[in-house]
C-alpha cells in the first residue's frame, strides 16, 4: 500500500518542463514503519501509528492512534484528504473530518473480499460506510466504477484510473524512466507478488508440472509468503523481499509476467510488466482483463484452468520476435495511460477541493 500512497503523492508534488501545472503540497500521515524512499524528497511524511498487517484487522484499533492522526491531519491544514488504503477506523476518521468541513476522497481497492481474506463479509459493510461518508471515491477498475454507479452513486462522485504504480524506490523509479532499461527475453515466466492462495500459485506449479519434459520451460516465483506445495523441477523460488536492483533485473531479463490468480481486483504488477516491456498472462476475473488487449498486449485466461496456462507459455515462450512485439504494445498502453493519469489526478483533486 506505501507503493501506492507514494505513486499518487509523488505525482502531485513534482512536475517536468513541460507541465504548466505548479506541483501540490503532499503531506503522508502513514504508519511508523514507512518505507521513507519511495517518496519524493519534498513531500512530508510523518509516521504517525503503528500499523501491523492489514489495516482492517481489528489488533489496529487504537482510540490513542485514531486522536494522532486526526490531529495530524488537521494540523495540515489540507484542501483535500486522500485515503489511500483500508483500516478499521476510516469510517469513524471520514465523519469526524466531514464534520470538522474537510474533504474527502478514499481508494476503495476491494469491493469484495479475497477468497483468503480473514475479513470476509464484513468487507461489505466497511465498504458501504465508506460510501456513505467520503466526498468522492476512487476505483481502479471501470467494472467497479460501473458497479457503484448500479448501486445509485453519482457519476461525479466516481473517479477511475488504472493501477499503475511500480515497485521502485523514487530514486529508482526517477532513474529508470530517465534511462529506460535495456531488456532482453530470457526463456522464462516470472511470477511476481506476495505468496497467498488467491494468486493461484497452484495454477501456475501445475502447468509447469505438465510442461516438465515436453517443453523447457522456466518459472521464476518472486515473493515472500508460506509454500503449501511441492515446488516443480522447472520452478525456481526466490521466497524473500525483493530489493530494488534484483526485481529490476528479473522484469528486465523475462519473457513475459504471469499473474495466474484465482480471484483479483486489479493489479499493479499488469503495468510494471508494461513498462518493462513484456507481455503478461492474467486471468478473466475482475479488472485484470480491462489493462489487457488479448493477443496484443497479453494473453487471457480462465481462473485455475492449467492446462490453459501451460498451452499459453508453450506457445508464447519459443516465440521472442513476437513477445518483443507484444511488450511494446504493451509499454505504449502504459506510456499513454500513466500521462492520462497524472491530468485525471488533478482534475479529481481540484474538484473534490471546490466542490
Amino acid at each position: 500500500m506505501q507503493q501506492y500512497t507514494a505513486s499518487l503523492a509523488n505525482q502531485m508534488a513534482t512536475t517536468d518542463e513541460n507541465e504548466p501545472a505548479q506541483p501540490w503540497s503532499v503531506t503522508v500521515i502513514t504508519n511508523q514503519r514507512v518505507p521513507c524512499d519511495r517518496y519524493a524528497p519534498q513531500i512530508d511524511v510523518q509516521p504517525r501509528v503503528d500499523i501491523t498487517g492489514t489495516g482492517l484487522q481489528k489488533t489496529n484499533l487504537s482510540w490513542r492512534g485514531f486522536e494522532k492522526v486526526y490531529r495530524a491531519i488537521r494540523a495540515a491544514q489540507p484542501q483535500v484528504v486522500h485515503f489511500t488504503g483500508p483500516h478499521v477506523w476510516n469510517p469513524a476518521l471520514l465523519l469526524r473530518l466531514k464534520r470538522a468541513g474537510l474533504k474527502t476522497i478514499h481508494t476503495i481497492h476491494d469491493l469484495d473480499p479475497h477468497s483468503s481474506a480473514g475479513y470476509g463479509r464484513l468487507l461489505y459493510l466497511w465498504n458501504n460506510s465508506i460510501l456513505r461518508w467520503a466526498d468522492h471515491i476512487l476505483v481502479h477498475g471501470q467494472i467497479y466504477r460501473d458497479r457503484l454507479a448500479q448501486q445509485g452513486l453519482a457519476d461525479g462522485r466516481v473517479g477511475y484510473t488504472p493501477l499503475l504504480h511500480l515497485f521502485l524506490s523514487y530514486e529508482a523509479e526517477a532513474a529508470l524512466r530517465s534511462t529506460p532499461p535495456t531488456v532482453t527475453l530470457e526463456p522464462f515466466a516470472l511470477f511476481f507478488a506476495r505468496l497467498e492462495a488467491y494468486k493461484g500459485i497452484d495454477t501456475l506449479f501445475e502447468a509447469m508440472r505438465q510442461l516438465h519434459g515436453h517443453f523447457p520451460a522456466r518459472a521464476i516465483v518472486a515473493g515472500r509468503g508460506e509454500l503449501v506445495q511441492a515446488v516443480p523441477e522447472n520452478v525456481e523460488v526466490r521466497n524473500r523481499l525483493m530489493g530494488d536492483a534484483e526485481a529490476i533485473d528479473l522484469f528486465r531479463r523475462c519473457s513475459l509476467v504471469v499473474l495466474p490468480y484465482r480471484d483479483a481486483t486489479q493489479s499493479a504488477l499488469i503495468a510494471a510488466a508494461y513498462f518493462f516491456g513484456k507481455p503478461v498472462i492474467v486471468t478473466r476475473t475482475g479488472a485484470l482483463p480491462e489493462y489487457v488487449s488479448d493477443g496484443i498486449t497479453g494473453w487471457i485466461i480462465e481462473p485455475g484452468n492449467a492446462q490453459a496456462l501451460a498451452e499459453c507459455l508453450s506457445q508464447a515462450l519459443p516465440n521472442p520476435t513476437r513477445l518483443h512485439q507484444m511488450g511494446q504494445a504493451g509499454l505504449a498502453w502504459y506510456e499513454a495511460q500513466y500521462r492520462s493519469e497524472k491530468t485525471m489526478l488533478r482534475r479529481m483533486y481540484e474538484h473534490v477541493a471546490h466542490a
